[in-house]
C-alpha cells in the first residue's frame, strides 16, 4: 500500500523538523501507542502499538531506524514489526520546505506492507484504516506544533 500527502504547519522549518524527527515528540500523536524506547539516539528506536483491523486487533511491536537525515529538508525511515502470525514493513520519506505566510510544507509518502493473519483476515479495511490512523496522526503533530 502507498499512501502520501501534503500537509501545511504554520510553524518555521527548523521546529518542524525538530519536532518531526523527536521520537518522544512523534510518539504523543501515535494511534495506539502503549510503549516508546529510544534504542540508539538519532538513530533507532522501538514502538509498541495496537492497531484494530474492524473485529482483528493486533499489538506491533516496531522497530524504527532513521535511513537519512538531512536537516531541514528531507528525512527517511524504515521499520519492521511484528505482531503474533502477522508482520509489517515500511519505508517513508518527508520533504520539508518553507511554504507562504511562515508555513512550512510538509510533502510525506510511505510504503506499507502487511502480510500474515491481519493481511487475510482485515485486508479489505487495511488503506481505510491506514488512512484514517496516518491522518488522525498528521492533525494532531500539527496541532502541537502550531500550539
Amino acid at each position: 500500500m502507498q499512501f502520501k500527502g501534503i500537509v501545511s504547519i504554520q510553524a518555521p522549518r527548523d521546529k518542524v523538523w525538530k519536532s518531526l524527527t523527536d521520537p518522544a515528540f512523534v510518539s504523543q500523536c501515535a494511534p495506539g501507542l502503549e510503549k516508546m524506547e529510544i534504542i540508539v539516539p538519532e538513530e533507532k528506536f522501538r514502538v509498541v502499538a495496537s492497531v484494530g483491523f474492524g473485529s482483528v486487533k493486533a499489538t506491533f511491536s516496531t522497530d524504527v531506524e532513521w535511513l537519512e537525515l538531512e536537516a531541514p529538508n528531507h528525512a527517511k525511515m524504515k521499520a519492521h514489526g511484528s505482531a503474533p502470525g502477522s508482520g509489517m514493513d515500511a519505508t517513508s520519506d518527508m520533504y520539508l520546505s518553507d511554504g507562504s505566510n511562515g508555513t512550512t510544507e510538509l510533502n510525506w509518502q510511505a510504503d506499507v506492507i502487511i502480510v500474515g493473519t491481519i493481511a487475510s483476515l482485515a485486508s479489505r479495511l487495511l488503506g481505510s484504516v491506514t488512512q484514517k490512523l496516518t491522518n488522525s496522526f498528521f492533525n494532531c503533530v500539527k496541532a502541537k506544533i502550531e500550539a
